[in-house]
Parts: structure tokens; C-alpha cells; sequence
């Protein structure tokens, strides 16, 4: 039986509907930001080990959501879709229950579940009523203020590269795998140029996909690591408008290549900007 129909309402006591509780205020950030995210992602945030237990979670959600939708006669949207597979990019099969209403999601062609669900995005991000959601099943909006980290980002960039900067540079470079490409991906070229006059530390420029990676070394300080968050949104559009200048399809993706692990401080601002973060990336462990 799938979570979606067992998963129950979140006004209650069970562990999956605290943290249900937890987790919509953080979706209606992304809603509200355009943002979908991943299921490790939001995990992370909510501080659980095994994204495989948001099933329950997102069910909950997606229940209180229906009754909600029954009591008010309107239709709200099924928010629980923004959480989606880093390898497939589409939710678990148990959105199918609340987009096709019963019909059997994992039995419909992948292009026909895209176009369902970027439907449902679609809804998602435009509906303008997610605080009075909120409201209504007593919960408070989420609240970020990274005023001080992106004053603190808007500080010089230093005075040259360093070595240990460089030397990821070329490691990623030389290594596809670090950013999800295979090992027959040709060697990504440093330093490569946009015509916006920015220039990608890596880029890997294939048939079906364009993937940069921007990276920051072990030396790099925490506004440093905000500057690459920002520079990765920036680089995404960028290579976008690229591709539809030369009639390609816009499959682009930036990418941030840390050194270190993310510091906690900025899970919210990465999930809020939508940026993909590839942590513990060493030359030293190669």
C-alpha cells in the first residue's frame, strides 16, 4: 500500500508528522523561491539521516493538503512534488496518488510523468495562497535572513588564485565522475570563457548536457563558499541563454564543488537558491 494512503494528516504525534510540521513551511520557501529540491537536501534540513523516511512525510503533507482542499472547495496544489530524485529529477512514485488520482504513476512513460509533474510546478509556484495554508493548519512561515552573509559575500575576491584552488580546479577537471558524468566524459576544460565575461572554473560541454563546476578549496572562508552559491545562479542562466542562442536544448547545470562539507549555516540558502552542492571533493584522497 502506498505511503501516500497510509501516511496520516499532520496534526498529530507521530514522528512523521512533526516532522511533516517541520517540513512545509520549508516548502512553501521553495515554492515561493521557484526552487525544487532534492530528497537528501531536504533531509539534511530537517536534520534526518535516511531521506527514505520522507515517504511518510510528504504523505502526511499531501493528506492534509486534500482535506484542505475539501473544506476550502478550491483545489490546492500538491506541494509535496517539489521534493524530487537527484537521479531522475521527478518525485517518488507516491505523488501519483495526488496528481492522476489513483491511476498507476510508475506504469506511465517518463515523458508523460515530466509533463504531469512540471504541470503541477507550474501550480505550485504560482499559487498565491501558501501562507493562508500555512494558517490554516497553525503553522508559522519559515524565515531566513542571510542579510549578513550576502553583505559579508559582497567583500574583494582576494588577490590571485591559490594553489590548493588550482589544484581542485584541475582535479575536477580531470575527474567527470566528481560531478555525475562518467568516466568516458572528455576531460573538462579550466578557465572556460562565457560571453557575459565570466569564465567557468570547469566546464563539461556534451551532447545532452552542459555541466560547470565552480569550486572552492579547503582555504576558502564561509563568504567565499556564499560568493560560489550566487555564481553558480549566475552561471546557470548564462549558460542557458548561450544555449538557446545556438538552438541547443537548455540542459545546463552549475554545480558547487566544495573541498570541505557546507557549513550548516548555509543548507537553507543552497536549498532556497536551488544550487547542487558536491562535497569532500580532495586531489589528497585521489
Amino acid at each position: 500500500m502506498s505511503t501516500a494512503t497510509v501516511s496520516e494528516p499532520i496534526s498529530g504525534d507521530k514522528a512523521y508528522q512533526v516532522r511533516a510540521r517541520a517540513a512545509l513551511p520549508l516548502l512553501v520557501r521553495q515554492a515561493e523561491a521557484s526552487a525544487p529540491l532534492f530528497y537528501s537536501d531536504l533531509a539534511e534540513e530537517l536534520g534526518m539521516s535516511n531521506p527514505r523516511n520522507l515517504n511518510y512525510v510528504l504523505g502526511s503533507i499531501g493528506q492534509s493538503l486534500e482535506r484542505l482542499s475539501k473544506a476550502w472547495k478550491s483545489k490546492v496544489p500538491p506541494i509535496q512534488c517539489l521534493v524530487v530524485n537527484k537521479s531522475t529529477g521527478l518525485p517518488g512514485e507516491g505523488i501519483g496518488w495526488f496528481l492522476v488520482k489513483k491511476a498507476d504513476f510508475a506504469t506511465l512513460p517518463l515523458r508523460q510523468k515530466r509533463a504531469i509533474v512540471e504541470a503541477e510546478l507550474q501550480h505550485v509556484f504560482s499559487y498565491p495562497r501558501w501562507h493562508e495554508v500555512l494558517e490554516a493548519l497553525g503553522l508559522e512561515p519559515t524565515t531566513f535572513d542571510f542579510t549578513a552573509f550576502v553583505n559579508k559575500a559582497r567583500g574583494g575576491f582576494g588577490g590571485g588564485e591559490s594553489q590548493e584552488h588550482k589544484a581542485l580546479k584541475e582535479y575536477v577537471a580531470q575527474n567527470p565522475r566528481v560531478v555525475g558524468l562518467g568516466a568516458n566524459t572528455p576531460r573538462g576544460a579550466t578557465e572556460y570563457l562565457l560571453p557575459s565575461g565570466d569564465s567557468l572554473d570547469v566546464s563539461f560541454s556534451g551532447n545532452k548536457i552542459w555541466v560547470a563546476a565552480e569550486v572552492k578549496s579547503s582555504v576558502s572562508a564561509e563568504d567565499d563558499i556564499v560568493r560560489g552559491l550566487f555564481q553558480c545562479v549566475k552561471y546557470r542562466a548564462v549558460m542557458e541563454a548561450v544555449l538557446l542562442t545556438e538552438s541547443r536544448p537548455q540542459n545546463a547545470l552549475a554545480l558547487l564543488v566544495l573541498e570541505s562539507k557546507l557549513p550548516q549555516s548555509l543548507i537553507p540558502l543552497r536549498n532556497m537558491l536551488g544550487v547542487e552542492v558536491v562535497e569532500g571533493v580532495s586531489p589528497k584522497n585521489a
